[in-house]
């Protein structure tokens, strides 16, 4: 039932909003310190929740009624839209403010029960048929989700946004007007894509651009950490879903900055960034190559300087570990951030080059007579990191405040055959004794070198 005057609009004096229907009102809203004067037929006939009070409140109360929505979804701001809905006004629905009506109408329990085509059918209509078939809107929406969590997590808003984002990242963009999760499954039995339930021929295909990174590291970690792992089951390429962590975490992790060239975005504390990084450690895939490699190397810097978890710290070091043969000598030299007075951290590089050894049987087993180097499937990448050690001790050998049991470990931590000459550990051990204002015998000098 609706007022007996026709409402031309809605004005607004300091914190209170007032319709024009010529009727005095008989119903106070407060939403957030904000108070709506409206009239109650309007309000009871559209919205479950206010007609339950209303009718609750009976018994004991004369004149005016009076009630505040605690927690309202999308505060003053998305009520009066509801308030005009229930007025007669239309809604104007957009990716910016469909999360907050829809999960204010579902407060407000504005079902069809209260009226055919109400608002909560009208918001649920809007977000399945425009905004999952977008991409921009379901970025738009996802954003607008995390301020609602609690609500959108309750009508799925959340899971429906990142499915959809997830199958759009493995189709052509060309495809975005297709429907989405609303259909359930888009693969028939054989992999096509289905659309309406209609095998369209179409495969799913991954892309190799990188066009969606930056859209996707709007996120929260906790959005962009469910959606890589959905991405992940739907089956894009890891060098892909790498790419995209890489980018996510260059933006926000500005120690990174040092070995990339990005803008970065710094989150506001060392708490939140240890969070960050020890979370984006637990996403990565599998991989290999030496861009990724690096950014591995820049990652297992900022951990040690964040004090990230013994976990985190071990799962880079593995990573790296298995694909030293790709480190360069400018990202191995890393700093000693503990109260150690040696310049570099020499224990977590001996620790990646044990996970190097272990990561292939055929070194675990070594012995100088066991292992021909030459025939080794493992000789080319054996070489190159031995190689890389040997550069790695000459640079590191210049630290006056280097002890020699270290030095040693570093030279012992590989198999003696990977070297096929010894030149590169002899000049490491010269720079040494240069440097070194430890008095040693010329004995003590020869046995180290041998």
């Amino acid at each position: 039932m609706a007022p007996a005057r026709k409402v031309s609009d809605f004005h607004r004096e300091g914190n209170d909003w007032f319709c024009t229907a010529g009727l005095p009102s008989d119903i106070v809203v407060s939403v957030q310190e904000v108070n709506f004067h409206l009239h109650k037929f309007p309000l009871i006939s559209k919205c479950g929740k206010i007609a339950r009070a209303y009718e609750e409140s009976q018994n004991t109360h004369e004149g005016t009624f009076t009630t505040a929505l605690e927690e309202f979804p999308g505060g003053g701001e998305t009520f009066l839209a509801v308030a005009k809905f229930c007025y007669g006004f239309r809604v104007e629905f957009t990716a910016r403010n469909v999360v907050f009506i829809y999960t204010a109408a579902d407060y407000l329990e504005m079902t069809d029960d209260y009226g055919e085509d109400n608002l909560l059918s009208k918001s649920e209509n809007f977000f399945h048929k425009d905004v999952l078939r977008n991409w921009k809107d379901c970025i738009l929406a996802l954003q607008t989700s995390e301020l609602v969590i609690k609500m959108a997590e309750k009508l799925q808003i959340i899971n429906k946004c990142l499915d959809a984002l997830s199958m759009m990242v493995c189709t052509d963009r060309s495809l975005f007007g297709w429907p989405m999760m609303m259909y359930g499954s888009l693969q028939s039995p054989n992999g096509s894509i289905l659309w309406n339930g209609i095998n369209t021929g179409a495969r799913i295909r991954t892309s190799e651009s990188d066009w969606w990174f930056e859209d996707i590291s709007c996120f929260s970690v906790n959005l962009f950490e469910r959606l890589i792992k959905k991405m992940q089951v739907k089956g894009i390429r890891p060098e892909n879903i790498a790419g995209a962590i890489m980018h996510y975490a260059k933006k926000y992790l500005p120690g990174l900055s040092r070995w990339q060239s990005v803008n970065t975005r710094s989150v506001t504390s060392f708490v939140d960034q240890r969070e960050l990084l020890e979370s984006i450690s637990e996403l990565l895939p599998e991989k290999k190559g030496k861009t990724f490699c690096r950014f591995l190397l820049g990652l297992l810097r900022v951990a040690l300087i964040l004090g990230v978890s013994e976990k985190c710290k071990d799962c880079l070091e593995r990573r790296i570990g298995m694909q030293l043969e790709l480190a360069t000598l400018d990202c191995l030299l890393i700093p000693a951030y503990s109260d150690s007075d040696a310049l570099y951290d020499t224990d977590c590089v001996e620790r990646i080059i044990y996970y190097f050894i272990s990561s292939d049987p055929k070194l675990t087993s070594f012995s100088p007579s066991s292992l021909d180097i030459e025939s080794s499937p493992s000789s080319g990448p054996l070489r190159k990191v031995a190689k890389l050690i040997d550069s790695y001790i000459a640079e590191v050998a210049s630290d006056v405040n280097l002890k020699p049991g270290k030095l040693l470990s570093l030279a012992e931590a590989l198999p003696e055959s990977s070297r096929s000459l010894h030149d590169g550990l002899y000049r490491a051990l010269d720079i040494y004794f240069k440097v070194c204002t430890r008095p040693y015998s010329k004995a003590h000098k020869n046995t180290m070198f041998m």
